[in-house]
């Protein structure tokens, strides 16, 4: 009879702790998370089979100690990019130290040219198969007068583009307004580890970066703050497939 009482006893244990209001809050949450992460990826699948090509201006500004008025270089490049090719920059102009250009200004476009590679996007893209993401409790949340969904997210594999962070995603269909976070790999040797900030705008349907802004603090190079500002977007995309008869 005594162990009939404890086996009732632990049965419905269990039945409270799963019918308790904190497991049904704790299932809708993960529920909630894959179907964000869902959304995510399918904002980044459906941007790389659309997009096929874009032109873009892009601002390079330098900045040295805490002197943000006065660049210490600058550079502007239009960059072109195409789906079959990756991304061509041409230097339209460049102003100011010699070596912030060269060790660190041109470092970023090198490396942005990689990741643009067609064998490279995949791996560098914003999604599950790149990144651990966990939903912040909350639930909806306004920024920049968008709602969006935050997100802790972490690389599965360090890369310079690769971000250790938080993700903000618009709630309607999970495409990207802004990530922040600590780069998980330097680009440049110059520099060191890197706080980054790149926020985005939809352009032709697509969310594309808009300004980034990074930040290292170096042993022997002390702080330098990279500003980018991205201008003048011509995006070509594909027509959506029609039916077929």
């Amino acid at each position: 009879m005594e162990f009939d009482r404890r086996l009732c006893v632990a049965a419905c244990s269990l039945v409270i702790l799963f019918t308790s209001p904190w497991s049904t809050a704790a299932r809708a949450q993960e529920s909630g998370e894959a179907q964000v992460i869902r959304s995510i990826d399918a904002a980044v699948h459906a941007r790389a089979e659309a997009v096929e090509g874009y032109l873009v201006v892009e601002h390079f500004s330098a900045f040295r100690n805490n002197d943000e008025e006065h660049p210490a270089a600058e550079m502007k490049v239009k960059a072109i990019y195409r789906k079959s090719t990756g991304k061509t920059d041409i230097v339209l102009s460049e102003t100011g130290s010699e070596v912030l250009r060269k060790m660190v200004l041109h470092e970023l476009l090198n490396n942005e040219k990689h990741i643009a590679e067609p064998a490279n996007r995949e791996a560098a893209s914003i999604t599950s198969a790149n990144y651990e993401m966990k939903l912040r409790p909350g639930g909806v949340q306004r920024l920049d007068g968008r709602d969006c969904y935050v997100l802790d997210i972490s690389p599965k594999h360090a890369a310079s583009n690769m971000i250790d962070g938080t993700l903000w995603v618009d709630a309607k269909d999970g495409s990207v307004i802004q990530v922040q976070g600590v780069e998980s790999k330097s680009v440049s040797v110059f520099t060191g580890p890197t706080q980054i900030l790149r926020q985005y705008a939809i352009v032709n349907g697509f969310a594309m970066v808009a300004h980034s802004r990074a930040v290292a603090n170096g042993k022997l190079s002390g702080r330098t703050v990279i500003k980018i500002d991205y201008q003048d977007y011509g995006v070509q995309v594909l027509p959506p497939h029609l039916p077929s008869k």
